[in-house]
């Protein structure tokens, strides 16, 4: 005989979140903001070329990306990418190689000839940019699409300032950054090079400018005092890059000594490698952990044969002998000298201890402050003086290429509204969508695709590009890695989870509504979401 059988139902909130016949909280597609977004110095909207990417449409990437930078192919090369250090995908496995995929599309577009046009009126409006390097570019760039008439003065011989002469050629070649510094130009940018700008107050007035950018790049080494028997075996780093640059042989000898410890001492260190030094030693006062340069620079450096030498400062040099002393670290992680010096011989020792921009030309703009050898700007870029903005090395921020783009593009927006006698207005903030709110066991383990670079021991033999890029295959298995973190992407999760046949399907492209009459609040929807781009929010009685 059978036996009578019952079921338990535990009826709790893992079930049925706190809802009952009346519901207490509604589902809500929202918009959060990418982490990856969020960390752009530049304001790319990764995310969103990051998707047409995935379905194969490079150009639509392409053109996504040149809506906040103009230098793709350059910044998928130089840029440290913090990007990927916030991404949600390395929590799973790796982060998305996005510097990968941005390289690969910038590349793409030089080979496929893509070009970008004004669509704006012209203004009548003539704005000033002192200085091509990434931040001159960029707001020159974005005040053309504008409507705006721009000319760029440039002290030197070429333009792209510091990714052209401290940036070596194996890390960025030199016509990748010609082609979409032609590209900038296309568009009506007008180029004076060899045009110092001596006094600005002078030009602007002289040449009846209505407005001007200034993006003077860091171009002046910091010094330190070396009592030296031989002042010529004591050069500074921005001296041997310029001079590698225009084709010099700087006469390092065969043992160097690099002082200093960013990401300059590492491209000094593996430049003079390459130019024939047997040994480059980089001398640096704290340990490798407190390092300045990024830890993948230290790294690669390493690979190619670059010495190290830490909790070590130079004190003095005589007949090739250097004499160093040993540093400590104290309770604050600040260097400390010992009183214990040893020597080093060397036929040469690099400075590479940071750089400082030239502000000369501004003695005779009213209003303009200069602190710390920084200008000070407003949140909108403006400077003390009316009509005159600043950006890039020149005023307090991180030093990078890709803050410098992003420079670049914010003050050409604030630039624009003031000669339109208007305030340009940010738009708002999502919140950013962390990995908590994702929905993970649906995505498979996928790493990440590795870029080709030369074997370490045919490095050193050129300056031929070291780091490879991707194709059209692995760029689109990459881009495919990405979790669309707080945005839905129409995966029909919720539309095939809801018990209540509560989502509508709006079409291709147009994502889901809620059925509110139906939808009893169950939060299924929210819960297994993948991207976290649905919250319950409490019901409005």
């Amino acid at each position: 005989m059978n036996k009578p059988f019952a079921i338990t139902l535990d009826i709790g909130t893992s079930l049925v979140n706190k809802t009952g016949t009346w519901r207490t909280e509604r589902p809500v597609y929202v918009d959060r903001l990418p982490p990856c977004n969020n960390a752009c110095p530049a304001g790319e909207n990764i995310q969103q070329w990051l998707f047409h990417a995935e379905e194969g449409n490079y150009e639509a990437a392409w053109r996504e990306i040149m809506k906040n930078n103009p230098l793709p192919a350059v910044m998928g090369r130089v840029c440290y990418h913090p990007c990927e250090d916030c991404c949600n995908r390395a929590k799973l496995d790796s982060a998305v190689g996005i510097h990968a995929v941005e390289r690969f599309l910038g590349d793409l577009a030089i080979a496929q000839g893509w070009n970008v046009k004004a669509e704006k009126p012209s203004t009548g409006k003539r704005v000033l940019v002192v200085g091509a390097g990434p931040s001159g570019l960029a707001c020159a760039y974005h005040l053309a699409l504008l409507g705006h008439s721009v000319t760029v003065h440039e002290a030197g011989p070429a333009p792209g300032g510091m990714m052209r002469f401290g940036i070596p050629k194996y890390r960025l070649p030199r016509e990748v950054l010609d082609a979409e510094v032609k590209r900038i130009a296309d568009l009506g940018v007008t180029f004076c090079y060899n045009r110092k700008v001596e006094d600005l107050d002078a030009l602007m007035k002289a040449e009846r400018y209505d407005a001007v950018f200034l993006a003077v790049g860091a171009h002046l080494a910091k010094r330190a005092y070396i009592p030296a028997g031989d002042a010529s075996k004591i050069m500074d780093a921005l001296q041997l890059l310029r001079g590698v640059e225009a084709g010099e042989q700087p006469m390092l000898g065969r043992r160097v000594l690099v002082y200093g410890g960013g990401n300059t001492a590492m491209d000094v260190a593996r430049s003079a490698k390459r130019l024939g030094a047997a040994e480059a030693i980089v001398v640096y006062r704290r340990t490798r952990e407190k390092m300045p340069a990024h830890d993948f620079e230290v790294q690669e450096a390493m690979d190619e044969g670059v010495m190290f030498k830490w909790l070590t400062t130079i004190t003095a040099e005589k007949d090739g002998e250097f004499t160093v002393e040993k540093m400590r670290l104290d309770e604050k992680g600040k260097p400390q000298p010992t009183g214990e010096f040893e020597t080093m011989k060397a036929d040469s020792c690099v400075l590479a201890l940071g750089q400082d921009v030239d502000m000369s030309f501004l003695k005779q703009v009213k209003g303009l402050t200069v602190t710390d050898g920084v200008v000070e700007v407003g949140p909108d870029m403006m400077t003390g003086c009316k009509g005159v903005f600043a950006g890039g090395d020149m005023v307090p921020a991180e030093r990078t290429v890709t803050v410098a783009v992003g420079h670049g593009k914010k003050a050409a927006r604030y630039i624009d509204g003031y000669l339109r006698g208007a305030t340009y207005q940010a738009p708002p903030k999502h919140e950013v969508a962390s990995f908590d709110l994702l929905n993970t066991w649906y995505y498979s383990d996928a790493p990440a695709t590795v870029q080709p670079a030369l074997d370490a021991a045919r490095r050193t033999e050129s300056f031929d590009e070291v780091v490879g890029g991707l194709d059209q295959s692995n760029a689109l298995f990459e881009a495919r890695r990405c979790l669309s973190c707080g945005n839905c992407f129409e995966c029909d999760n919720c539309f095939g989870v809801c018990p209540d046949n509560a989502v509508i399907k709006l079409g291709p492209g147009k994502r889901f509504k809620f059925n509110y009459d139906y939808c009893k609040g169950c939060g299924m929807c929210s819960t297994e979401c993948p991207c976290g781009a649905i919250r319950m929010e409490p019901e409005n009685i």
